[in-house]
C-alpha cells in the first residue's frame, strides 16, 4: 500500500494533515518530536457527526495559528495510533509538542481547543 496524504486547503499556506497510513503516522510524529512546534491531532470518523461539525472550525484554527501542525487521523484508519493515543470518543483532539501530550479536548469545543491551543502553540 502506498502512503497517501491529502491536505485540506483554505486561504494561505493553512492546511490540516490528512494522514492515512501508519508509516506516514511515525513520520509525522518523529518530525514532531525534533520540533519545538505544536502538533493538534483531530481524531475523528467519516460518520462522527460533532466530528463534521467542528471541521469548519478546525480549518479556521489552522488558518489563525499557521506555526501550529494540525493533522487529522481517521480512528477507523488507524484504530492502533488512536488507541496508543487513548481516544475513546470523536471527535478527541490531542496536543503534543516533542512528542509528549500537553493537553486534550474531548469533545467539539472549538473555544476550548482554541484556549489550549493559544496555551500551548509557544
Amino acid at each position: 500500500m502506498g502512503v497517501q496524504i491529502s491536505t485540506q486547503q483554505r486561504a494561505g499556506n493553512a492546511k490540516v494533515i490528512s494522514v492515512h497510513s501508519l508509516d506516514q503516522w511515525n513520520k509525522h510524529l518523529q518530525s514532531s518530536i525534533t520540533s519545538n512546534k505544536l502538533m493538534v491531532i483531530d481524531f475523528s470518523a467519516a460518520w462522527c457527526g460533532p466530528c463534521k461539525f467542528i471541521e469548519p472550525a478546525v480549518h479556521d484554527l489552522a488558518i489563525e495559528f499557521s506555526n501550529v501542525e494540525f493533522i487529522k487521523i481517521d480512528v477507523d484508519e488507524l484504530p492502533d495510533v488512536a488507541k496508543d493515543h487513548g481516544v475513546q470518543a470523536m471527535p478527541t483532539f490531542v496536543l503534543l509538542k516533542k512528542g509528549k501530550e500537553l493537553d486534550r479536548v474531548v469533545g467539539a469545543k472549538k473555544d476550548e481547543l482554541h484556549r489550549m491551543i493559544e496555551k500551548h502553540r509557544y
